[in-house]
């Protein structure tokens, strides 16, 4: 029961994926069809990404309000009303709020998915069990670009429709989504923070949690003040640490530069002199890098331990950018574009893909888990529509100024990881919560 919910909240991160890479293999059509310049895509690409915003900031109040699975089903409702908007838009605005509402379902996954996961896993399974998460959202990714290709070689890289059904794919997901989070269990902290206890202690069992009833008391003990009637203000002196620790992870979750390959893979490789068939066939490779260092990471999560992913990912990454400013800066072109790219995706995916969602709701507090969470994925969208919409504007000037500006950023990294961050493999929720400060 345990992984089999997990991987149904990881249905949402699927989502995620496929819905962030979709948009890659249309980015040319798009040009075309709205007489799109530079700017203007860049806007495009990133108008879900102010959905985004606004999904992560929403999502953490109803998901205290109504449950973590209510929410789940909610957002699965939103990502398919987005597909088969985007599918059928009649003009550019219509295309717009259609990626914006896929946006929201973006944004409300990325907070209540890796949340729900958090909170039913036992200690010694969380990075593992979150992980999934990470993995299902870089199979997402994968099973767009798949699909993108399938399409452009099924109906014609050029066909006036084909971009149109690349957007629609993502209804079938939406659907099974939406069925299987109406049958997981709720969340038992949530259950605790509701007063429902026994419920709490009989859905800790089912997870294989070896003491449901003590357990059930620590969330109880971390969630007192709440229980008796009195909300707790997130921004206060007690929850400062680990916000801006789980704020600090976020923000160079986007600085690393993922998602300006992931949103422009098939626009890389045509900068680099590929067609549009190819373009996208290459993109596949990119996400295969990506599912295998996934895989890599969990292996590793729990055993090596988040803050050492992101140290030895912090290296790999500037290596992996440094190639790829240079690539631009020379205008090289061949096998060694595609591994450029290979090294910046597989080294997000092996250390901040696998780790931010897992260390984000560690860090967090019981009582405050998820406000904290929508404040640090809303900070993670507005910098990742940043990155989306000056990317390609920069690109056009000079990438290797784009990927330099990366490299840096994964340079301070590892100073500030090495410095601060503590490490949380394998410790309980509430007894990070007594070793950052955070405890009532």
């Amino acid at each position: 029961m345990l992984l089999l919910s997990a991987v149904v909240a990881a249905l949402g991160s699927l989502l995620f994926g496929f819905d962030t890479a979709v948009i890659s293999g249309t980015t040319e059509a798009l040009r075309q069809v709205y007489a799109l310049n530079d700017n203007l895509l860049g806007f495009t690409v990133s108008s879900a990404l102010i959905g985004t915003m606004i999904g992560a900031l929403l999502a953490g109040r109803p998901a205290d309000w109504w449950g973590r699975r209510p929410v789940l089903a909610l957002l699965a409702v939103f990502f398919a009303l987005s597909a088969v908007g985007c599918a059928l838009a009649w003009n550019w605005h219509a295309l717009l709020f259609f990626r914006w509402l896929g946006g929201v379902a973006v944004g409300g996954a990325s907070v209540v998915c890796p949340m729900y996961i958090t909170e039913i896993a036992p200690a010694r399974l969380r990075g593992r069990l979150v992980a999934v998460s990470q993995l299902n959202i870089v199979v997402g990714i994968l099973a767009a670009y798949f699909s993108n290709y399938l399409v452009a070689r099924g109906l014609g890289a050029e066909h006036p429709q084909a971009w149109r059904w690349m957007f629609g794919v993502m209804t079938a997901p939406a659907a099974a989504f939406l069925v299987t989070a109406l049958l997981i269990p709720e969340s038992p902290r949530w259950l605790v923070k509701r007063g429902r206890r026994a419920q709490a202690e009989a859905v800790l069992a089912r997870f294989g949690h070896e003491h449901p009833a003590g357990e059930a008391r620590e969330i109880a003990d971390s969630l007192k003040a709440e229980i008796a009637g009195a909300r707790p203000r997130l921004f206060q002196r007690q929850y400062l640490k680990p916000l801006l620790l789980a704020c600090m992870i976020g923000a160079f979750n986007q600085l690393d530069g993922i998602n300006a390959v992931i949103y422009y893979t098939a626009d890389i490789f045509r900068m680099a002199g590929a067609d549009q068939t190819s373009a996208l066939s290459q993109s596949v490779i990119i996400g295969f890098t990506n599912l295998a260092m996934t895989i890599l990471a969990m292996a590793l999560i729990d055993r090596i331990g988040r803050k050492a992913l992101l140290l030895i990912g912090s290296v790999t990454f500037v290596l992996s950018h440094a190639l790829a400013a240079w690539v631009f800066a020379t205008h090289a072109q061949g096998w060694i574009v595609i591994v450029a790219m290979m090294g910046v995706v597989g080294s997000h995916a092996y250390s901040q893909g696998a780790v931010v969602w897992v260390i984000i709701n560690e860090l967090l507090p019981n009582a405050v888990r998820a406000s904290g969470s929508a404040v640090v994925c809303f900070l993670i969208w507005v910098l990742c529509a940043g990155v989306s919409w000056s990317f390609p504007v920069v690109a056009a000037r000079s990438g290797a100024y784009a990927f330099g500006f990366f490299a840096l950023m994964m340079v301070l990294q590892f100073i500030l990881v090495a410095r601060f961050l503590p490490e949380t493999k394998g410790v309980s929720l509430e007894e990070l919560q007594q070793r950052l400060g955070a405890a009532d």
